[in-house]
């Protein structure tokens, strides 16, 4: 089996995303009950927000891990995995 960054922290990942989740249905419920544009764009902000941290963790996991341990093996794998990275990372900065 194989394991990522995130493995150590697996279920705190897991919970967050619950979390979120929760947070989307609230959403759904939200228009359901014709509540206020305003509120719901808040709570959208807050959905996004969370998940950008989610993002951000990983990120942060995956570089001390998957792309750390390509650097230190060196050759075309270590190129490949520092550009996934940057290519990662401009995804978040334009979302």
């Amino acid at each position: 089996m194989t394991h990522y960054g995130y493995s150590a922290n697996k279920e705190e990942l897991l919970a967050r995303l619950r979390r979120i989740e929760g947070q989307v249905r609230g959403l759904q419920r939200m228009v359901e009950a014709d509540t206020y544009c305003i509120d719901i764009l808040t709570q959208i902000s807050a959905a996004t927000k969370a998940l950008q941290a989610v993002a951000v963790g990983l990120l942060e996991s995956h570089l001390a891990h998957c792309v750390a341990e390509a650097v230190a093996k060196g050759g075309e794998e270590a190129n490949a995995k520092v550009k996934e990275a940057s290519d990662a990372i401009a995804r978040l900065v334009r979302a």
